[in-house]
């Protein structure tokens, strides 16, 4: 049986459309995992802990939404192992990087494990995932927040 689930790509290092472009490839190709929408890709600015950050390196960033028969462990996983064939590096958090797969919403579901949680916690205040979501989506909702477009509504 397979579910939905919401997937925020960003980069902001090296050659960002062509690492989106092979994580959107690798992805696709993944047991288990169907592609059902791509958002368009956006430039953003990069933020960090204190706030945006205009003097690092502009993001690029999109909405992918799946379905997918793996479960969420499996999935994150799955994510952090593309980022890691497409050179991610985990040096500092919140910080610059190739590649940054984010599993935003599983099937509606809550929940959170010591590596894992779902709805993304942060998904509701960044633009760089309501935007695009709304793109491809514009029902969506978060759990526990409500509609993708209320918490839009709450940034501008």
């Amino acid at each position: 049986m397979s579910v939905r689930a919401v997937i925020a790509l960003g980069g902001n290092l090296g050659d960002r459309q062509a690492t989106l472009d092979d994580a959107v490839r690798l992805l696709g190709a993944s047991d288990g995992v169907t592609i059902v929408a791509l958002s368009s890709y956006r430039e953003t600015v990069a933020v960090r802990v204190d706030g945006p950050d205009i003097e690092a390196p502009r993001y690029l960033n999109a909405i992918a939404i799946i379905d997918t028969a793996l479960e969420p462990a499996q999935l994150h996983a799955h994510l952090q192992r593309i980022e890691t064939e497409l050179g991610r590096e985990r040096h500092e958090r919140w910080g610059d990087r190739t590649l940054d797969l984010d599993l935003i919403d599983f099937d509606g579901r809550e929940f959170s494990t010591p590596t894992l949680t779902v709805p993304h916690p942060r998904a509701h205040e960044r633009l760089f995932v309501l935007d695009p979501w709304l793109e491809i989506d514009p029902q969506a909702t978060i759990p526990g927040v409500g509609s993708v477009a209320n918490a839009r509504k709450v940034l501008s």
